[in-house]
């Protein structure tokens, strides 16, 4: 019968004296590579805004514009006026008071009332936005809009001579805000207090696409 003996090299010795090769060994596996991380979506990441500095200084901007905004407001507002008495009456019908304004012949006069009421409004929507990230947001300047002017009102209408409280003003105040914030106050805003969180409805699709891009490379 044939021997083998197998050598040190791991060559296979006959008893002829040949030798025969032993099998190659199996090459090394490849290390696997690391699982790619899931690039996010463009403007999906997190911005980062200015410093706290920075945002504190422009918060105290914005707090003494709206000091100085108030003053301006209760100058204008709550102002006695002993000769308008008897013109003056409260209105609680939404558009009374602005359908009469455009109704009279006097078109300077129509400006004065619906455009100084516009613009009065205006500071809330540039200002807030500026003052606290909790103060951004269309919904949020128009809330806080009519709950200031709706105190400004009652004031007017209970305590100051010759003034009366009007539901039109309140609306036409909040115009102005709602029109500060969308021209200028959102921009400014986002620029000083930048989102940090993604809202909810954001959240998920990235969630399910970022998890399918991982399934594919690992396949």
């Amino acid at each position: 019968m044939w021997r083998r003996d197998r050598s040190a090299d791991g060559a296979v010795a006959t008893k002829a004296g040949g030798s025969v090769p032993a099998a190659p060994a199996p090459p090394p596996e490849p290390p696997r590579e690391a699982p790619r991380t899931v690039p996010r979506e463009a403007g999906a990441e997190e911005r980062r805004g200015p410093g706290r500095a920075v945002r504190a200084l422009v918060a105290l901007v914005a707090l003494v514009g709206m000091v100085a905004f108030a003053i301006v407001l209760a100058k204008l507002t709550l102002n006695a006026s002993p000769a308008s008495v008897p013109l003056t009456h409260s209105n609680l019908t939404p558009g009374s008071s602005i359908r009469a304004y455009l109704e009279q012949p006097a078109f300077l006069e129509t400006v004065k009332q619906l455009g100084g009421n516009v613009l009065l409004g205006v500071p809330f929507g540039v200002l807030l936005p500026l003052f606290s990230r909790k103060t951004r947001g269309l919904v949020r300047v128009a809330l806080l809009t009519i709950v200031t002017m709706l105190l400004v009102e009652l004031v007017q209408g209970a305590l100051i001579t010759g003034r009366a409280f009007d539901i039109d003003d309140v609306l036409l105040n909040t115009t102005g805000a709602l029109l500060g914030y969308l021209l200028v106050g959102r921009r400014l805003g986002r620029a000083v207090h930048p989102r940090v969180r993604r809202r909810w409805w954001q959240r998920r699709p990235a969630r399910q696409k970022g998890s399918e891009q991982v399934l594919a490379t690992d396949r």
